[in-house]
């Protein structure tokens, strides 16, 4: 939550700061492109930055078996833009996200701290269709909200491998996942494109987590659900 906050906090920055040009925001602004939007597909990318985490789930509450530290990680994709009426489009943002988050296990039954701690390090191909739902432009600025479902492909899932997390360094993930998808932003009218900032959260509604081949093992076997969790802070332009 502070990182999401934080992130909240930076989105509000680069807005106050384009927002200094009277001439895009100015009360008698000059308006820039005011047909783009009126086009029926329109392409564009992104880059970004981003903050996964997991959300653990245990059989035996309240115990937290597993500390999660997440990092920052970037985000860079293509986006497909279907206009359907003046205020809805259909969106289509394949991309690419790495990231990592660093697992330590609480279990008194693991002795050492290379036991306890695991390097979950994670490249995933992203596919997010989405429906993007604009308020009237005011200027050169229009507000939106966007949401919809995604499906991830995780390179560095390991689901396949045989050995479990006893053995060596690794902790085991499906490769694919099913997400949700809700967040806002704002399209800003410069001379020759468009920019858009925004803020999204992702959060997957599958069980992730590949369990050990003991059931009780210190790793897996406290653990009902492992789904992800994330904060993408992204700027497109069209």
């Amino acid at each position: 939550m502070k990182k999401f906050l934080v992130y909240i906090f930076l989105l509000a920055g680069v807005l106050t700061h384009a927002q200094l040009g009277t001439r895009i925001f100015g009360r008698d602004p000059i308006i820039h492109l005011e047909n783009f939007d009126k086009q029926r597909v329109h392409w564009g990318y992104y880059l970004g930055f981003n903050s996964y985490d997991f959300k653990f789930d245990y059989k035996t509450p309240p115990a937290k078996d597993i500390k999660v530290q997440s990092t920052t990680g970037f985000n860079v994709g293509l986006i497909g833009n279907l206009r359907l009426n003046e205020h809805f489009d259909l969106r289509f943002e394949p991309g690419l996200a790495y990231t990592q988050r660093n697992l330590t296990w609480t279990d008194e039954r693991l002795t050492t701290s290379y036991d306890r701690l695991r390097e979950v390090k994670s490249t995933y191909i992203h596919f997010p269709l989405l429906l993007k739902f604009s308020a009237t432009r005011t200027g050169n600025i229009k507000p939106f909200l966007i949401g919809g479902v995604s499906r991830t492909l995780n390179f560095d899932a390991q689901e396949k491998v045989k050995d479990d997390n006893l053995t060596g360094d690794r902790f085991r993930m499906k490769t694919w996942t099913n997400n949700w998808e809700f967040g806002a932003g704002i399209d800003i009218y410069f001379e020759y494109f468009k920019f858009s900032p925004s803020i999204r959260g992702v959060f997957s509604f599958d069980d992730e987590l590949i369990r050990d081949n003991d059931p009780n093992s210190p790793y897996t076997g406290n653990v009902a659900s492992m789904k992800t969790r994330g904060v993408f802070v992204n700027f497109a332009f069209h």
